[in-house]
């Protein structure tokens, strides 16, 4: 669960000014998206030993082990060097023993990009020689790099690690496969969770074997590991807030330094005038975010937006203040039955335990 709102430098002040993400308009260079391919500040700390498995899902705890192996086993030469050459070399052994990519799989809120994290974070080598990134992060850096220039920038990685790998769309999933298997001819050792395919409705988490054939000819890179359980981020806490008064939460953004206040139709319509690659800078310096006037998102493509905005809000463990409707009821029924299912319920999930996280902003 993320920190509490004392411990993430929030302090009331008297008057402030606040913020407004509708007045920004971030411009992201492309040597930025390549530097910040690490874990999210959410899991800086994270590591093995601090994610706790549910006693009840034995499958929580086999997956830290055998995670924890991966990584010990990728602390040899580096992966342009040597070690390229002894894995993929004529006439030299294929590869050591085991798959050189994981795949971490399991429903929404089980941990695994804790875990994932916690993977970047063990795997013996220099930052500058892992990555960790969404799939729209590295759809974002091809498109920023170009195929040829990414292949080289990654290239001399020892691991990649993606996070909310995007099977919704076949053209991105066949160029980010493309780019792996050139990755892997490179000795890049690979590691990745999933989403959900369209049609894929009926068991609420992404199975193994979807994402094994989706990535075709990689398929035997990847060790499937299934993580079993309940959503953490609901187990055993209370349910989330309802929300707030407008007045409160006026009140509340001029009380807390680094607080934005947005109407929130407003921020889905700018949204649509910002790239997606660009909205963790839009969030860069802000302490809180408060909304009035939430009401359900209009259509599709505003809600795509909106998941990715909650996954960089929750990325960086900004509270959310919210006046109007409970984040529960931003998507339809339409949309929670449909293609795109588990990107809904993910951000409902995510904006409600920074919901939890925004009660202390809002004085008795």
């Amino acid at each position: 669960m993320s920190s509490s709102l004392a411990a993430s430098g929030l302090s009331p002040i008297a008057e402030a000014v606040p913020l407004s993400l509708c007045a920004r308009e971030p411009h992201v260079p492309a040597d930025r998206l390549v530097a910040e391919m690490v874990p999210p500040p959410r899991f800086d700390s994270v590591r093995f030993d601090t994610y706790i498995p549910d006693p009840n899902q034995p499958s929580q705890t086999e997956a830290v082990q055998v995670l924890a192996s991966f990584a010990a086993g990728l602390g040899g030469a580096h992966a342009s060097g040597g070690a390229k050459r002894r894995w993929f070399g004529r006439g030299k052994p294929a590869a050591p023993a085991g798959p050189r990519g994981v795949y971490l799989d399991g429903g929404y809120g089980v941990g695994k990009t804790h875990l994932l994290a916690s993977l970047w974070h063990a795997t013996p080598a220099e930052p500058s020689l892992k990555a960790f990134g969404t799939f729209v992060e590295l759809t974002n850096l091809v498109g920023a790099l170009g195929f040829q220039q990414t292949v080289r920038t990654l290239s001399g990685h020892r691991l990649l690690c993606i996070d909310e790998f995007e099977l919704d769309d076949p053209g991105d999933t066949v160029l980010v496969s493309s780019l792996l298997g050139r990755l892997v001819d490179e000795g890049v050792a690979l590691a990745a969770t999933s989403n959900t395919l369209p049609g894929k409705l009926g068991e609420g988490r992404f199975a193994a074997a979807d994402f094994l054939r989706e990535i075709q000819g990689l398929s035997a890179h990847f060790r499937p590991l299934r993580i079993d359980g309940e959503d953490y981020r609901h187990r055993g806490l209370p349910e989330a807030p309802a929300p707030f008064s407008e007045e409160q939460v006026t009140q509340a953004a001029y009380a807390a330094q680094g607080a934005s206040l947005d109407d929130f139709p407003q921020l889905l319509d700018h949204l649509a005038r910002v790239h997606p690659s660009r909205y963790g800078a839009l969030t860069d310096g802000i302490g809180a975010v408060c909304l009035t006037d939430v009401r359900p998102v209009p259509d599709q493509s505003t809600a795509l937006r909106l998941v990715v905005l909650a996954d960089r809000l929750y990325d960086r463990e900004v509270p959310v203040l919210a006046s109007g409707m409970p984040f529960d009821r931003l998507f339809s029924e339409e949309m929670l039955n449909g293609g795109y299912r588990k990107k809904y319920f993910r951000a409902i999930s995510r904006l409600t335990a920074l919901a939890r996280d925004a009660k202390g902003l809002v004085t008795a």
